[in-house]
Formats: structure tokens, C-alpha cells, sequence
């Protein structure tokens, strides 16, 4: 192997992180550009035949419609849930929490009633930064705060569509070592994460708000904060409902700290704080129709994701709706049981009692046009870039009995390159690298799915390359995977929205240099724990 091809083969890599960081460009057109720099080198310089380069950017494209679709069937609830007034009564309720005690507020919002939100398919900095500067807290920490709060269960966003991915890229790659990897087993090798992860985000939250005063204020909180988070991922896990994880997370941390302010005579709820008109604004809706979309979405995950109930395996196994563009692996959709089906049939259930007019379903749609199709396309272009990867250096097969693309015995492709290369680097001590390898995808593509579908396959090499067992490179894969979902935190397009949300342009700068500290601290603390499972 030669410095060239490692050079190449890290090349769109290089090329995208240049475009974010130095040209500062939108990572929909960064993330075009990079494809366009996957297909020229894995075409002119690892030889792939341009049909296999074209067809396996599409096939990444469909493998991409679990979190691209979501995200854009979440934009148009979010869009239609603000539209008629929904997500104000539901901000009026949080306002509510936890009046007396900052360390309980802090962990209960952002933390708890985040995660469960990014569960549903909501966004935490587009719906906590208000709360948060309405409390009292500064613009700095009202930024801050929900963009860092869900991080470590960020693997579980989406009704774990990151670990749905996660299963469905890794689960062929380790058939061949007879290993079935199922949603099951994946959860249960991201609870091992969860404790360490969710409390180091939890004092990571209290240096934002209060430095080593608050931090020591909230040692025993945050311990508690990860050992509920560990508990409850390991115990959807063992049931196995790893799609419902992020709810009963965030459910049980919120439930938990409400039973302490109780024992300690604190108030869990105080509506003092709302002003003559939110107070009228609370008595025009009900709490529980504002939250009627997400209600209605968290019957329907149960029902399909229930295995003692039929709707799983008719809709999960006998209805792949596979789309047959790679040859010999056919890429399931599984549309009608994806996350995205239901947050729509949801939304338009619940029109049954919100009644929109026709002016609000004309804005409603109008503004999902405009905020949508950017992250859509954002979401699917990282896919096909690591499909590109993944299939570069392969040829139609000669005389087979059935079409397929092989990689000719005097080639390697850019995943082999890397993970030869990486091998040689980092030797033993790659458990270190794994994480900020994600955390450097994450921060690339703009989300943890895409970082998992981008690396996965490259920790497996790396891990044969390394001479480890399929499970040191499942477990190297998913420490990535939380590196990914640190990235976060660090995110330009999260930070610009939380401060645009409460007219604060320009101060994300300034979170940015703190926020980015921590997650590098926390995903030190990852690669140290992952360093130490797979010695």
C-alpha cells in the first residue's frame, strides 16, 4: 500500500471537513461535493465500474430513507404542531418545572424531557432554549443546554433509527463469522455506554451553568442521572423494545427526580411563574392534546414494535418492500414499519381535534418546503458516499450464473486502504481512536446515523486487519457510534438553531469553544473505557 492511496481513499473525507470548517458551507452542498469527489476517485483511481458507482450511490440514498425521511416527516410535525399552537402549551408546561431546585430543573428538561422529545422526532434546541431563558438561565446556557442534554442517548433519537441502522449495516458484515446481529444485541452493546456517557453529560451540563461549584453540587445527581439512563437501555433491551428506549429513558430520569423533590418537600410543578396571558393560553389546551402527535406515535411504535403482537413480523419481516439495486443484496425499505410512517399517520390523526383551517395546512406545508428538503438531502448524501466507498474497486462479474459485483483479486477498495492503514497507525491502541473517529463523522455529516453508516464497516476491517474477533469490531463500531452522537453538541447547524430561536445569532460562537471541550472530554473518557473492553 502506498501513501496515494491512503490519500485518496481519506480524500472526501478531507475535502468535506475543509468545506465546513473553512469555507463554513451548509453541509447538504458540502456533503454533494464529497460525493462527487467519493465517485471520481473510487472511478479513476480504485477502478470501480461506473454502473457500480452510480447504483451504489442509490442504494446508499434508499438505506438513507429511515433517517432522511424521518427527518423530514419530523419537520412537517414540528412544523404542524407549532402551527396550531401545540408545542406553545407544551413549552407553557415545562416552564412549569422544578422552581426551586436548578440541579433537578436542569436534568429534568434537558436531560429528560429532551431525550424523550428526540425520541419522538422533535428537536430539543428548536423547543428547550425559550424554557430555558424564560427560567431565568443566560442566553449562554439556554443554547448550550438542550444541544448537549440528549447527547449520550442520541443513539436511541428517532425511535433508534441510529440503532436500527446500526443492525442493518453491521448485520451482513458479521453473518459470515456466524453471528446474527439483532436490534436486541445491538441495544445491549450501547447500554455498556450509557452510564459513563450520560453522567459525564450531566457535569459536562452543570460546568456550563455553574463551573465546579455546581459541578460538585451535582455529582450525586448526575451518577443517578446515568445509572437510571444505563438501567433503562439495558432494560428495553432485555424486553426487547430498543425503539421505545429514548421515551422510557427520558420518562424514568424525569419520574425519578420528581419522586426525590417530593421526598425533600420540593415542588415538581409550579405555575406561578406564567404570566395572565400563557395562563389563558394553558386554559384554551389541554396538555394532552398538545402532546396528542407524540401520544399517538408512542402507541403506534408499541404496536409494530411489540413481538408478541403480529404487526412486527407482518410489517418487519414479510414486507421488506426491498428495492434490488445492489446486486445479491437487496436494500429493505421496511416502509411500513419504519418511524417515519407512523409520525405522519400520527400528525393527520391528530387533525381530528386540532382542525386546522386550510390557511394553517397551506402554511404548514409551504414552511416544510422550505425547511425540509436541505436536510433531507443532507441525511441521504452521507449514505451514498459511504455506499460509494464501501463498493469502490468492484466489477460486474464475468460468466456468473447470476449478475454481481466482485472485488478482483489484485485490488483493494478505499475501506480496505483505511483500515490496513489504521491498523499499521494505531496498532493496539486503536480503541482510542474509534471514538473521536466518530466524533469527527458525527461532526462531518451532521448526525449519528449517518457517522454509523459511514464507519461501521471501516471498524470491522480495521478489527480483522488488527487480528481481533467480530465482537472487538461490533463493540470498536459502537463506541464510533457514541463518538457520533457526542458530535452533537459541536454541531454549527444545532447551536445557529437554538440561538436563532431565541434571536441570539452570533452567540453559538462562544458556546462552540466551550461545548467543544467537553464533548472532546467526554470522548476521551469513551476511548479510554473502549481501550480497556477490547485489550
Amino acid at each position: 500500500m502506498n501513501a496515494l492511496s491512503v490519500l485518496l481513499a481519506v480524500s472526501p473525507v478531507l475535502v468535506i471537513f475543509l468545506l465546513l470548517v473553512w469555507r463554513r458551507m451548509a453541509a447538504d452542498l458540502a456533503g454533494v461535493i464529497g460525493l462527487i469527489v467519493t465517485a471520481a476517485v473510487a472511478w479513476l483511481y480504485f477502478h470501480t465500474a461506473p454502473t457500480v458507482v452510480v447504483r451504489s450511490a442509490l442504494a446508499g440514498m434508499i438505506s438513507s430513507f429511515p433517517i432522511s425521511l424521518m427527518v423530514g416527516a419530523s419537520i412537517f410535525q414540528m412544523t404542524y404542531m407549532l402551527e396550531v399552537g401545540a408545542v406553545r402549551r407544551i413549552v407553557l408546561a415545562m416552564k412549569s418545572v422544578s422552581p426551586k431546585d436548578r440541579v433537578a430543573q436542569i436534568l429534568m428538561i434537558n436531560v429528560g424531557f429532551g431525550t424523550l422529545v428526540t425520541a419522538l422526532g422533535a428537536t430539543p434546541v428548536s423547543i428547550l432554549p425559550p424554557i430555558m431563558l424564560a427560567l431565568g438561565y443566560s442566553s449562554y446556557v439556554a443554547i448550550a443546554l438542550p444541544a448537549i442534554g440528549y447527547d449520550s442517548l442520541c443513539t436511541y433519537a428517532l425511535l433508534a433509527i441510529p440503532a436500527v441502522v446500526f443492525t442493518d449495516t453491521l448485520g451482513p458484515l458479521v453473518k459470515g463469522a456466524g453471528i446474527t446481529l439483532t436490534l436486541q444485541q445491538a441495544g445491549l452493546l450501547f447500554a455498556r455506554f450509557i452510564p459513563l456517557v450520560s453522567t459525564c453529560i450531566a457535569l459536562g451540563m452543570f460546568w456550563i451553568v455553574g463551573r465546579w461549584r455546581m459541578v460538585l453540587r451535582g455529582l450525586l445527581p448526575a451518577v443517578l442521572t446515568g445509572a437510571i439512563a444505563g438501567l433503562a437501555c439495558w432494560g428495553m433491551a432485555l424486553v426487547d423494545l430498543v425503539p421505545l428506549t429514548g421515551v422510557v429513558a427520558g420518562a424514568a430520569i424525569i419520574l425519578a427526580f420528581a419522586v426525590l423533590l417530593k421526598i425533600r418537600r420540593l415542588p415538581v410543578w409550579s405555575e406561578q411563574v406564567l404570566t395572565s396571558e400563557e395562563t389563558e393560553t394553558k386554559r384554551r389546551m389541554g396538555l394532552l392534546r398538545a402532546a396528542s402527535p407524540w401520544l399517538l406515535l408512542l402507541v403506534f411504535a408499541v404496536l409494530v414494535n411489540l413481538k408478541s403482537l403480529p404487526f412486527h413480523h407482518w410489517l418487519f419481516v414479510k414486507l421488506p418492500l426491498a428495492v434490488p439495486v445492489i446486486p445479491g443484496r437487496p436494500t429493505a425499505t421496511r416502509a411500513l414499519w419504519q418511524a417515519y410512517t407512523w409520525v405522519l399517520m400520527a400528525t393527520f390523526l391528530s387533525a381530528a381535534w386540532f382542525r386546522p383551517t386550510a390557511e394553517q395546512w397551506r402554511a404548514i406545508v409551504a414552511r416544510t418546503r422550505t425547511r425540509a428538503p436541505r436536510p433531507v438531502l443532507a441525511a441521504a448524501v452521507f449514505f451514498a458516499i459511504a455506499y460509494v466507498i464501501d463498493q469502490s474497486g468492484k466489477v460486474w462479474s464475468v460468466g456468473a450464473s447470476s449478475p454481481a459485483w466482485v472485488l478482483p483479486p489484485d485490488r483493494q477498495n478505499m475501506v480496505q486502504v483505511l483500515a490496513t492503514a489504521a491498523a499499521q497507525g494505531f496498532g493496539s491502541m486503536y480503541g482510542l481512536a474509534a471514538p473521536y473517529l466518530g466524533l469527527l463523522a458525527g461532526f462531518i455529516s451532521g448526525s449519528e446515523t449517518s457517522a454509523i453508516a459511514m464507519l461501521s464497516r471501516f471498524h470491522m476491517e480495521t478489527s480483522r486487519a488488527l487480528g481481533k474477533p467480530t465482537q472487538v469490531g461490533l463493540l470498536l463500531a459502537a463506541a464510533s457510534a457514541v463518538g457520533g452522537g457526542l458530535a452533537s453538541v459541536i454541531s454549527p447547524a444545532k447551536l445557529q438553531n437554538a440561538a436563532a430561536i431565541i434571536d441570539r445569532i452570533g452567540e453559538e460562537g462562544k458556546v462552540l469553544r466551550t461545548t467543544i471541550v467537553i464533548s472532546l472530554a467526554i470522548t476521551l473518557v469513551t476511548a479510554i473505557a473502549t481501550l480497556f473492553w477490547v485489550r
